[in-house]
């Protein structure tokens, strides 16, 4: 692992009692070359877990199996926390330990299906900035930095292992990130960080007794906020195409249009069933799974770009996302295809369904 003598990023924190945010000075100068690389690395993991403990928090709540413990993050200065479904999605009479203090939350919204629970409580917080998981690659080192069972906060470090939209032929909603770094219960909901210090992901779930992780991109976090803020609510968008696998790529892309629901989005604007997608704004499409994870990120009203390959010719179209109706085509673009229950260990110790449907 090379990529190890980055200077972290600082987090923008703030006094919980205090009127303003303060920045938290970057991290050491670069290590000398008598330092080894382990030094190094252990110089920067240390570097971004103290920018970042003051933001990571405890979660104590109930739900229908009894007491439960988490992790959450804030994401803003006015109290907004990010944290796994299983921990605060459906659970009731939710606290959190910032400090010494602890403080009720109110649930935004709770998002089964990518897994995802937004908090608010109402005190000013320190925060982590938002990061792209986009910019990470296979092999970069990540942190998870998260409340292990009743122990004190402890950082957890590794490397991306892989970007997947499936696990054991169930489907996500979204590609998640797969981490190669231990996890213990507790750490549900913590930040994936990368070397700046930034949230990458969320914790979603733990594979192969603790010693891998999947993460939610951070991505897809806030694409669920912003509709909640946009319009009070989840409003999931909707083309109203079904995809198949084309027995032959065309421009590069297996993903081939099968189906177009009447009146639906897709049939408005002129698409057709034999069209190849190559692109929904700006994911690039290779396969259905592509489509999958491309139409997570559509929402009700968006303006929605589409270039497709159709009998040698390249044409592209704009539409508006419809709400998704009660019953859409069997794997349309914008719906998953039918699954069976996941099952695993989520990091509460509870059975989570990994597919999220």
């Amino acid at each position: 692992m090379a990529v190890l003598a980055m200077s972290a990023i600082g987090v923008v924190a703030q006094d919980v009692t205090g009127p303003g945010a303060t920045q938290v000075p970057q991290s050491p100068a670069a290590p000398t070359g008598r330092e080894s690389v382990a030094e190094s690395l252990a110089t920067e993991v240390h570097a971004v877990f103290e920018r970042a403990q003051k933001a990571v928090v405890r979660i104590e709540a109930t739900d229908r199996h009894g007491q439960l413990s988490g992790t959450g993050f804030f994401v803003d200065p006015a109290g907004t926390l990010y944290t796994s479904y299983t921990i605060g999605g459906e659970s009731t009479d939710v606290e959190v330990r910032l400090g010494d203090k602890k403080y009720p939350a109110r649930r935004l919204l709770g998002d089964p299906r990518s897994g995802v629970a937004v908090l608010k409580v109402d005190v000013e917080t320190p925060f982590i900035p938002i990061g792209e998981s986009k910019s990470l690659t296979v092999g970069a080192p990540v942190m998870v930095v998260g409340y292990p069972m009743d122990l004190p906060l402890s950082p957890s470090f590794g490397c991306v292992g892989g970007f997947d939209m499936k696990y054991l032929d169930r489907y996500f909603a979204t590609r998640h990130i797969r981490a190669n770094l231990p996890v213990q219960r507790g750490q549900g909901g913590a930040p994936l960080l990368n070397m700046h210090g930034e949230a990458v992901g969320i914790l979603i779930s733990s594979l192969d007794q603790g010693s891998a992780c999947f993460s939610l991109p951070i991505e897809a976090a806030e694409k669920v906020h912003k509709d909640f803020v946009r319009f009070g609510e989840l409003r999931p968008g909707w083309l109203g195409v079904g995809v198949e696998t084309a027995p032959l790529a065309a421009a590069g892309s297996t993903a081939k249009i099968s189906a177009v629901n009447p009146g639906a989005p897709g049939e408005k604007v002129g698409l057709t069933p034999g069209d190849v997608l190559l692109n929904i704004g700006n994911h690039a499409i290779n396969s259905p799974e592509d489509v999958l994870d491309a139409a997570f990120y559509i929402s009700a009203e968006d303006e929605v770009k589409l270039r497709v390959e159709r009998e040698g010719k390249t044409l592209e179209f704009t539409m508006t996302a419809a709400d998704r109706p009660n019953q859409t085509l069997v794997h349309a673009a914008d719906e998953p295809p039918p699954l069976l229950p996941l099952e695993a260990t989520d990091l509460r110790g509870a059975p989570v369904k990994l597919d999220r449907q």
